[in-house]
Order: structure tokens, then C-alpha cells, then sequence
């Protein structure tokens, strides 16, 4: 029997997916285009590095970190009290898919699921961004 590999197993477990966070959050901080979701984070950014670590561990396949420390992600409540529109929803995707790219992974293999899950936090339906044809590639 053969053991199924996972997005987590594929990019290098742990490590590179710090790195990828890291870059992710180094690019928000310094990046001109991202002021928009920038400005919704408080000035220090390691609460919400870690969070996204812990939570994408999970989401990616490996281990679920988020939920054992935090409980279910409940992505879309938590992220209520923001004004997450399709301005910051690009932003937050320039930013990942820039930071993929600067840590050596192909945002191909991922970007439709961050896509499906930016979908489920800002409440939109699947349908109605299939009609805008958004494609986040740099």
C-alpha cells in the first residue's frame, strides 16, 4: 500500500514552510502593493506569523497545530471584523504567491486551494469568482 503525499510532504515539511511564512510577512511589511492588508495586522507581526504557520501546517496536510493550540480555524468569523474585499483578498494572494516564489515552490500547485479558502473567508460564492476568471500567477 502506498502512503498519499501531501502539499506539507511536497515543499519540505516544517522548514520550508517557515520560511515561506516568514517571506510572507516580510513582503506584506515592505511591500508598496500590500499596504491595505498590512494596515489591518497589528505593528508587530509574530503573533500573526505564528498563527498562520500553525495554521497551514494543518490546512496543507501535516501536522494540525492550529487546532490543537487554538481549536477549529473558523476562518470566515475570524475574519469578520476585518474588510476583507477583493482590493485585500489580491493583496493577501500577491503576497503568498511573491513569497512562494522567492522560497523556490510552484504557486501552481496551491493557489486553487488558497483561492477556495479566500473564497469561504470573504463569503463569496464559488461561482461568482469563477465568472471574474481571477488568475493570481505573478
Amino acid at each position: 500500500m502506498s502512503e498519499e503525499v501531501n502539499f506539507y510532504q511536497v515543499i519540505g515539511g516544517e522548514q520550508t514552510l517557515q520560511r515561506l511564512v516568514n517571506r510572507f510577512y516580510e513582503i506584506m511589511d515592505s511591500e508598496p502593493k500590500a499596504v491595505g492588508i498590512r494596515a489591518m495586522h497589528q505593528a508587530d507581526l509574530s503573533e500573526a506569523n505564528e498563527k498562520l504557520f500553525l495554521f497551514l501546517s494543518g490546512w496543507m496536510g501535516g501536522p494540525q497545530l492550529y487546532i490543537e493550540k487554538y481549536g477549529h480555524p473558523m476562518l470566515r468569523a475570524r475574519h469578520l471584523p476585518f474588510a476583507i474585499d477583493e482590493s485585500a483578498r489580491d493583496q493577501w494572494i500577491y503576497c503568498m504567491v511573491r513569497a512562494m516564489h522567492d522560497v523556490g515552490l510552484d504557486e501552481k500547485e496551491i493557489t486553487v486551494e488558497m483561492d477556495d479558502t479566500a473564497i469561504t473567508i470573504r463569503g463569496e460564492k464559488k461561482q461568482e469568482k469563477e465568472e471574474k476568471g481571477k488568475n493570481w500567477h505573478l
